[in-house]
Formats: structure tokens, sequence, C-alpha cells
């Protein structure tokens, strides 16, 4: 064991030893060497070369690691600046989806100049198999209170159903508990639209059994319940189901309004 010890210490200092005459070498100038000392210098000159090669490449790797490091802090530049460009464009993303929505409160307005409207964003949704209720908000401070009809751009959403004072829940026309009274437009008969589970699409009963229906037609608010404003759209026929008895038969209605999609809505405040 100790004999081992020996020889690895012997070794290192050989080692240490050849580096030491390997560097006084590399700074010899061989062409002042004398006649003798210049054979000697044959022997010596590979190896010398051999050193001075290695101090050059290791003066490459310098200037190299060096490149490398500048490279890096450009790329970290590089990358803030996209990262503020990036920035930039979700702002201007930001605003643009703003104007977006009060061309469409502007619209809205326009659109139901005769009523007294109070704009509101969806804030909340439960669209669920057995409930479709949204929640806006607007509530009690903005003077919103319970059976106030909620449209949009397309046509009729719901009715105010509670409220806070900074929100208000809405029961959309395609929850199942919902019911709308209507008038089919191009012969005025008077239905009743009706939400449906798992759907989006209402249903209109209590057809008069003369009524003559077409797909196509819209379905209007009829004024009657006292809930919703008279002529404002529902939607329009879908399918119409005739049964055995014509007193049953029913007709698909596809919403205005496309319930997946909507943000913006008005409260009607008055009628």
């Amino acid at each position: 064991m100790y004999k081992n010890d020996a020889t690895g210490i012997l070794g290192i200092i050989i080692v240490i030893v050849l580096l030491i005459v390997l560097v006084i070498l590399s700074n010899i100038n061989i062409d002042k060497l004398s006649f003798v000392e210049g054979a000697f210098g044959k022997i010596i000159t590979p190896i010398q070369n051999g050193f001075i090669m290695l101090k050059n490449k290791i003066s490459g790797n310098d200037a190299f690691f060096t490149d490398v490091a500048n490279l890096q802090k450009e790329n970290e530049e590089l990358k803030a600046k996209i990262s503020q460009l990036e920035q930039a464009q979700r702002e201007l993303e930001i605003i643009k989806a703003e104007n977006t929505t009060l061309k469409e409160y502007m619209n809205l307005t326009e659109k139901y100049s005769s009523y007294k409207t109070v704009p509101a964003y969806i804030i909340g949704k439960d669209i669920s198999n057995y409930s479709k209720i949204i929640i806006i908000n607007v509530g009690k401070n903005e003077g919103i209170e319970v059976n106030m009809t909620v449209i949009a751009d397309a046509g009729l959403v719901g009715h105010v159903i509670s409220v806070t004072d900074d929100t208000a829940k809405v029961e959309t026309i395609i929850d199942s508990a919902s019911s709308v009274s209507s008038n089919v437009s191009t012969t005025r008969e008077s239905i009743v639209c009706r939400g449906v589970m798992d759907s989006n699409d209402l249903r209109a009963v209590n057809i008069p059994t003369d009524a003559n229906l077409v797909i196509g037609d819209n379905i209007e608010t009829s004024g009657m319940g006292g809930i919703y404003p008279k002529g404002i759209l529902v939607g329009s026929i879908k399918e119409i189901i005739n049964t055995k008895n014509i007193t049953d038969r029913y007709a698909i209605i596809k919403s205005a309004v496309d319930f997946d999609t909507l943000e913006t809505v008005l409260v009607i405040t008055n009628k």
C-alpha cells in the first residue's frame, strides 16, 4: 500500500518537473542555440512546437468562450424584446376587444332605442344539462330588478331572477324552466316557447290546430305573460314535429342568440 502511494507521488513530481521544463523550453529561441545545443534542439523542437500549439489552442478556446458569452447575452436581450412585443400585442388585442364590445353596446342601444337599458358583461355561466343560468356584472346599484328583460344584439336572452348590489342572475330562454309567450311573425299565431333539457334549442308548444307553420318563420315575443316586451326576436322554426294527435304537435325553435359565444347584453329597465 505504501509502495503504491510513493509511486503515485513520484509520478506527480515527474509530471510537474516535465511541465516546468516544457514551459521553459517553449520560451527558448532555438535560433540562438549553439551547434551542440542545436542538435539537442532538433529533439526538443517538436515538443516545443507542440506545446506552443497547445497554448494557441487554449488561447483560441478563450476567444470561443468569450463569443459564447456574448451570444448568450444577445439571446437574453432578444428574448426580452420578444417578451415586450408579445405584451404589446396582448394589450392591442385587449383594446380591440374593448372596441368591439363598445360597438356592440352602441348597436344594441340604437337597435333598442325605444327602451331604457343598462349594458352588462357576462361574468359567469351555469350552462349544464339541468340549468342554463348566466350572471351579469350589474345589480341593484345600477337599478336592476327581478323580472327585468335581458337582450342581446341577436334577440332575447332571458330575464333577471335574482339580484345583488353588483350582480344579477339571469334565467336564459333555453333553460328548461323557461317559458316565453310568443307569436309566429308571419301568421301572428300564438305559441309558447320552452327551454329543452340537453339542448340550446327551444320547443314551441300550444300550437293552434289550424296554424300553418313554415320552417324558417321567425318567432317573436307576444308581450303576454307580464315579463317580456312585445316584438323581441326569440328565434326561428327549425323543425316541425307532427304527431298522431294534432293537438300534441310541436316545433323545434333555433334560438336567435348564440349562448355559447354570448358576452355582452342589455337589461331593459322599462317596458
